[in-house]
């Protein structure tokens, strides 16, 4: 820098430009050839460097060097090293003007800071990269997650006290030790902050939901899929394309309900209710079983004296459900009956359906019922209905 600094000293030596004037250009001219030099040193990371790096990581047969060293982290870094350069080259060239010289050292300093939190902020988001599928994640990987975002949080407030030290001109280490004093305004400060953080990690670390997850919280109209965790919220998306912000804190505090079980298993149940009208239980007579025997829906040997016509039904519906394909047999199924009400006596309806899908689920499940309500004038059997 002094040979640079000698020649443009030359230079303007040849011209008419004395005393104040000429320091003052000389020195324009040293912070345009510096800032020059600084976008020359940038272009060639990005440019140069840059798509060198991601070639070679490319051709290597390991996998993690393209995650962490992909093109967002190396752009990162690339706004590091010309500004580690004008920290150096800049200092030298002001020695005449001593306050200048603090405040564009104090500048640069900060700058290099910014964007070394950058790039550490860059590179820690990089880790999610190894999650295999970005829909669903395992208890281990969005406990993972999350501790990349404790991470992110730590390089932010490191980040802050370096700032603050060089503005101060402190040293990072007096302000860390000088923090226990004032932790208890700090707890008081970050509460909202602090609390998130301490649900954020139960909810991980004791799994009890992941992204990808069907969550139900009816308190917070949230009713549909978690498509981002974060240690400060929970996001999802409901089924009306809606997003619902939830705090992991209120998901510790008060129940909700997560349907992954559901969609893991081999069925999705169904319980529903038909209120049968007392006056139309009783027993079966000559007219009704003939009549079912007709219409196949039961045989003569079942029809036996003294019957009643309620206990027929609920055998039929009983085999029926067995006999449908769309429900899973090998879980629990049966058609009992209730306590009886002022509505009617409640016969409820318990099986599981073999396709779980939303859209589907529903269809099967009142082509099911309907079917079940178009049975019962067959056995003489009167749905209630209030008048």
């Amino acid at each position: 820098m002094n040979e640079i600094t000698k020649y443009i000293e030359q230079l303007l030596a040849s011209t008419t430009l004395t005393g104040g004037w000429l320091s003052f250009v000389t020195l324009f001219a040293l912070f345009a050839v510096t800032a020059l030099m600084a976008w020359l040193v940038y272009m060639l990371c990005v440019k140069v460097v840059t798509p060198l790096l991601v070639r070679i990581t490319n051709r290597t047969d390991v996998i993690w060097d393209d995650y962490l060293l992909n093109p967002k982290v190396l752009h990162s870094a690339c706004h590091v090293v010309p500004a580690i350069m004008v920290w150096q080259m800049l200092p030298p060239l002001l020695d005449a003007h001593p306050v200048t010289q603090k405040l564009v050292t104090k500048a640069t300093a900060i700058y290099i800071t910014i964007a070394v939190i950058r790039l550490v902020i860059t590179f820690i988001g990089s880790f999610k990269l190894f999650d295999s599928d970005q829909n669903h994640r395992t208890a281990a990987q969005q406990y993972f997650h999350s501790f990349c975002g404790v991470l992110k949080i730590v390089a932010l407030f490191l980040g802050v006290i370096v700032i603050v030290a060089i503005v101060i001109d402190r040293s990072p280490l007096t302000l860390l030790a000088g923090l226990g004093a004032t932790s208890a305004v700090l707890m008081l400060v970050f509460k909202d902050s602090i609390t998130g953080l301490v649900a954020g990690i139960r909810l991980t670390s004791n799994d009890m939901v992941r992204k990808g997850d069907w969550i139900t919280v009816d308190k917070l109209g949230a009713n549909g899929v978690v498509e981002d965790m974060t240690l400060s919220t929970v996001k999802v998306r409901n089924f009306d394309n809606t997003i619902v912000t939830v705090p992991p804190q209120k998901l510790i505090e008060d129940s909700f309900q997560n349907w992954q079980g559901m969609q893991q298993s081999d069925g999705r149940r169904v319980t529903r209710m038909i209120y049968i009208d007392f006056h139309t239980i009783g027993i079966a007579d000559d007219n009704l079983k003939q009549r079912l025997v007709e219409r196949k829906l039961m045989k003569k040997e079942q029809l036996k004296s003294n019957v009643v016509n309620l206990t027929l039904f609920r055998n039929y519906i009983e085999q029926w459900i067995e006999n449908n394909k769309e429900v899973n047999t090998n879980l629990t199924f049966m058609v009992r009956q209730l306590q009886p009400t002022n509505t009617g006596l409640p016969i409820e309806v318990y099986f599981f359906l073999k396709n779980k899908e939303w859209k589907t689920y529903e269809h099967n499940l009142a082509e099911i019922m309907e079917s079940i309500y178009a049975f019962a004038p067959e056995f003489g059997l009167k749905i209630y209905q209030r008048q």
